[in-house]
Order: structure tokens, then C-alpha cells, then sequence
């Protein structure tokens, strides 16, 4: 059954709301709100959530705003972090990330893309939802702005599922999809690897045990796992074995987020001075896992590589303790597990009929954008992470992806996003709701 919607009309109305969303989203930009410090961004969504008319705003005790459009059965959520990175190396910038810049087309500045722009589009598709008359007693809108993503992906939800007590039917991430719809992504963990050994000085290295050279042994081993193929003559095979039906039952979904990889971001040691044979050592291995991968299935991986055995190293995740812009800490293992939503789910034919009937069947955005996203798919994954590690990845609540921006701005110097893509986002927004609750 198709959904009766004037989709002209919907596409009219956010046309309409370009210059109060281009106002709201410079708004955000020149406040800054980096992870842990977003009050002056959830201050501001609120004040915008009820200037347009939600029905009921919320501040929860973590920091997280929650504005509710309509009173009906289905609750229907839709997030966007509303943290930023900061800045990195100012002489990078050709404009002032805070003060931004703004074209005919595009907006520019720290977190346009990552992701302010999504709770610009969410506001404004709920503002659509009530202005055009479209909320039923089938559904309630709950607009999100969440804190501490760029930190610890999925907490704020983990916070809202568990204590505010609040599980909606679905989430839409708002994340930048680049005009497409994105089902899926794959999970990460942060692992530590601890060795050690024995000083001694450093005139006779002999007498010590060094600790930095096991670790050198182990971090071969972890490129191997990396870069290794999967032939029975290999003794550590790769990751890419998780793309074969073989040795993973989840093989096709995995080839479709990609296959995992392992990296080490970081390293660390102990020594009584320069002069001294180190005693510890210790590194940060960054984990993107696919599909068929699980916390424990890496610790062990990484357990049972031949140097890691051979050196008796201790093999860990870490947990993250952070307090929010509030002051409260609610403790997680850093673990933010893959998931992907079907092809054929209720949850993303309701946003592919929602996009399509705006909008067609291929991915469009501004002139600018347009040539670089054409030839992609429209239904796709994304490449980074996002809270859909918690809403479903942790919850099993099903999370579909639309967000107006580009991946590729994500954490980069002249961040920018599309006033072309706040619109179209803000039609999809409004539509969506009616579309799933009438189809279902």
C-alpha cells in the first residue's frame, strides 16, 4: 500500500525553511561543542525546538535533548550527534571554523557536516510533519541531539534506552550519507596489548629483558593479521578470511560492509630513564570488525598470535569513564558493534519509498555534488561509525541512515555541507513517519 502524501507540497514546504535552517545550523556552528562540552548547542536546539512548536522538550540528566512532535502510538526516533571535533592545525583553515562561511550553495565550518546539519534537517522535518498536518495518533516524532559521539559512539543512547527508559520503533541516524541511504556499518573496538620485561642499564642491555622489542615481535604479527591472505600455508591468516563462507557463516553481509582491519594508533613505555633498557610496553590497536566479528572473537584473535603467546602479553579492551558537559559518567567498554538493517526490511523500503517519490531513484544533492554521487548506490553503508552501534548494534532497535552532508568532510579542515541537502533531508524527515506507519 502506498501512502496518500502530497509529496509537491512536503518538497515545497522544506524549500521554504532554507534560510531558517542556513540561520539555525551558522547558529550551532559559532558556539563551539566539542565532546563532553555541547551545552551551548543543546541551549540552542531547545531554544529552536520551541520556537517551531514540539509539542515537549526535554533535557535529560546525561545532557541529551529529546523534542517530541505529536502524541501517537508509534514512536519514531530520529538522532544526530551534536558534538564536534575540534579544530586541528588552525593554518589549515581558509576561514574561521567557528564563524563559518556561507555561499549561494554551502555552508562552511567545524561540524557542518559531523553533524550539526542532521538536527538542523530533523528539526525542520517535524516542523514539516505539524505544518502540513501529517501527524496522526499513529505516530510521535522524538528529534534527538545527542552528546559525546565523537568520544564514545553510542553512550548517549545507551543512556537513553537504559535509564530515561525511552525505545522507539526505529532510529534515522542523521549522520552525512551524501544523498544516499545507508543500512549498515561496520563495528570498531579499542584494544590494549601490554607486555613486560626488565630494566637495566643501558651499557649492557644484556642483563635487562626488553620490553619494546617483544612488542616489536607482536606488532609484526599484528600486521600480519592485517595484511595476510588466507592459504593453508599461512600461519596467521588475515581478516580477509571473514569474507569467506569458510570461516564466517555472516560472509555475504560482510562483503557488503567491507572486511575488518586492525592498526596500531598507539604506543607507550616505561624505562627508568634514556639510558635504561624499557621495562613495559603497550599499544592501542584501532578494530573495525564486520559482520560475524564479536568483542570476544577479536580478544581471542589477538590472544592467539604466536608472539603474543610466546611473550605472555596481556590482552585488553579499554573502557570509557568520561563525565558529560553535566557532570554525570556512566561507564562503558569501549566495543561498538556492527550491524546492518535487511534490504528488504520494513524500516529501509519505508525511507527508499520516501526518497524516491521526492526525489528518484539515484542520488542528487547541489550542482557541486551532483557528478561525484550519481554513480553511486542509492542504498549503501558507511564507512565510519555512528550511535546506530548502540540503537541496534547493542539494542536491536532497527536504524536506517539519511543525513545531509558528505562522510568525506567528517574531522577535515574547511568542513562544509549543502543547503541543497538540509532541504531535501527535511522532505525525506517529514514523509517518512506516515509512509511507515500507513505501509506496515
Amino acid at each position: 500500500m502506498k501512502a496518500n502524501l502530497d509529496y509537491n507540497k512536503i518538497q515545497k514546504a522544506a524549500e521554504g525553511y532554507e534560510k531558517d535552517m542556513t540561520k539555525f545550523l551558522r547558529d550551532l556552528v559559532r558556539t563551539p561543542g566539542e565532546s563532553c562540552d555541547e551545552k551551548g548547542h543543546i541551549d540552542r536546539i531547545a531554544e529552536e525546538m520551541r520556537a517551531v512548536g514540539f509539542d515537549k522538550v526535554e533535557i535529560d540528566p546525561m545532557g541529551n535533548v529529546l523534542g517530541y512532535m505529536g502524541t501517537g502510538e508509534t514512536l519514531i526516533g530520529f538522532d544526530a550527534h551534536i558534538d564536534t571535533v575540534g579544530i586541528g592545525n588552525r593554518a589549515n583553515w581558509q576561514f574561521d571554523p567557528y564563524e563559518g562561511m556561507e555561499s549561494d550553495t554551502e555552508i562552511g565550518g567545524r561540524g557542518t557536516s559531523d553533524q550539526l546539519g542532521g538536527i538542523v534537517s530533523s528539526v525542520y522535518g517535524a516542523k514539516i510533519m505539524k505544518d502540513l498536518g501529517m501527524l496522526s495518533e499513529k505516530y510521535t516524532a522524538l528529534v534527538v541531539g545527542t552528546v559525546q559521539e565523537e568520544d564514545c559512539d553510542g553512550l548517549c543512547w545507551q543512556y537513553i534506552i537504559n535509564e530515561d527508559k525511552i525505545r522507539p520503533e526505529f532510529v534515522v541516524s542523521t549522520e552525512p550519507t551524501d544523498s544516499g541511504i545507508y543500512r549498515g556499518q561496520r563495528g570498531r573496538m579499542e584494544i590494549r596489548v601490554d607486555v613486560q620485561g626488565v630494566s637495566c642499564h643501558g651499557s649492557a642491555p644484556e642483563r635487562g629483558d626488553n620490553a619494546i622489542y617483544k612488542m616489536a615481535e607482536i606488532l609484526l604479527n599484528i600486521r600480519d593479521l592485517n595484511e595476510n591472505d588466507t592459504s593453508d600455508s599461512t600461519e596467521i591468516k588475515g581478516l580477509v578470511k571473514m569474507l569467506d563462507e569458510k570461516y564466517n557463516a555472516q560472509y555475504k553481509e560482510a562483503a557488503f560492509l567491507g572486511r575488518g582491519t586492525v592498526t596500531t594508533s598507539e604506543i607507550f613505555f616505561t624505562s627508568p630513564s634514556r639510558c635504561a633498557v624499557a621495562d613495559s610496553c603497550s599499544v592501542s590497536l584501532d578494530r573495525r570488525m564486520t559482520a560475524g566479528e564479536t568483542w570476544e572473537s577479536c580478544l581471542d584473535e589477538i590472544r592467539a598470535l604466536p608472539a603474543v603467546k610466546k611473550y605472555n602479553a596481556t590482552v585488553s579492551m579499554y573502557d570509557y569513564e568520561r563525565p558529560s558537559y553535566t557532570g554525570l559518567v556512566y561507564p562503558i567498554e569501549c566495543y561498538f558493534p556492527t550491524w546492518v538493517i535487511p534490504e528488504d526490511h520494513a524500516v529501509t523500503k519505508a525511507m527508499e519509498e520516501a526518497y524516491m517519490n521526492l526525489y528518484g531513484s539515484t542520488r542528487s544533492g547541489s550542482k557541486e555534488t551532483d557528478a561525484m554521487r550519481k554513480d553511486r548506490p542509492l542504498t549503501d553503508k558507511w564507512t565510519f561509525s555512528t550511535n546506530g552501534v548502540s540503537i541496534m548494534g547493542r539494542n536491536g532497535i532497527p536504524v536506517i541512515g539519511f543525513g545531509p552532508g558528505a562522510e568525506a568532510q567528517a574531522h577535515a579542515p574547511n568542513e562544509k555541507t549543502w543547503k541543497a541537502d538540509l532541504v531535501k533531508c527535511a522532505a525525506v524527515y517529514a514523509a517518512l513517519p506516515t509512509i511507515y506507519v500507513e505501509n506496515r
